[in-house]
């Protein structure tokens, strides 16, 4: 039995297009794809390793994240992701993203909008558009994409498409890449 929030897909629904923030080469033969929440410790115990990965595997790998804000056991999460598209707005995703993972275990309001400022932004702006909900739709958006691929719970990664059920350590993620890396030269 499946209720609205589950669904049994193993598969990306939906496709990465511009809308998303992406890190790497259209071009490359493997996109990696994160379901995160700035909050879980998972997620921020994952992010160096996504890190080291496109790091090891540079013009091999298209990153990709999405929020996955678990509001009912973190509730700074919904906040930071906005936070994070506010920053993009301004070409600062990345910065903002990093900065919230490294400072996971202090989120909130004046913290996020701290962190704004510490990688350059006007944190009033940030501070408007966190309180008018400017991107609270594509966070949703986010969300419910996530869950009609089946994703549960964060972090949770699709590499070409297909959803990875295995771990996240560095060498189980690098196997998996180099696997479908050496699929899509098929």
């Amino acid at each position: 039995m499946t209720t609205p929030l589950q669904s049994a897909s193993a598969r990306l629904v939906v496709p990465v297009s511009e809308r998303d923030h992406t890190l790497g080469p259209v071009d490359a033969p493997v996109t990696l794809v994160e379901y995160g929440d700035y909050q879980c410790p998972y997620c921020a115990m994952a992010h160096p390793i996504v890190g080291e990965l496109l790091h090891r595997r540079q013009g091999a790998v298209r990153f990709v994240y999405r929020h996955f804000p678990l509001t009912n056991v973190h509730p700074s999460a919904e906040m930071a992701a906005e936070a994070a598209e506010a920053a993009g707005s301004k070409r600062r995703f990345w910065q903002m993203h990093d900065w919230l993972f490294e400072h996971q275990d202090e989120l909130d309001a004046m913290t996020i909008l701290a962190g704004a400022a510490a990688i350059g932004l006007d944190d009033e702006a940030i501070a408007g558009a966190i309180r008018s909900h400017q991107y609270l739709d594509k966070i949703r958006s986010d969300f419910v994409g996530g869950v009609h691929s089946g994703v549960n719970g964060t972090p949770t990664f699709f590499i070409n498409g297909d959803r990875h059920d295995g771990g996240y350590s560095l060498e189980e993620l690098e196997f998996a890449v180099d696997e479908a890396a050496a699929d899509a030269e098929r």
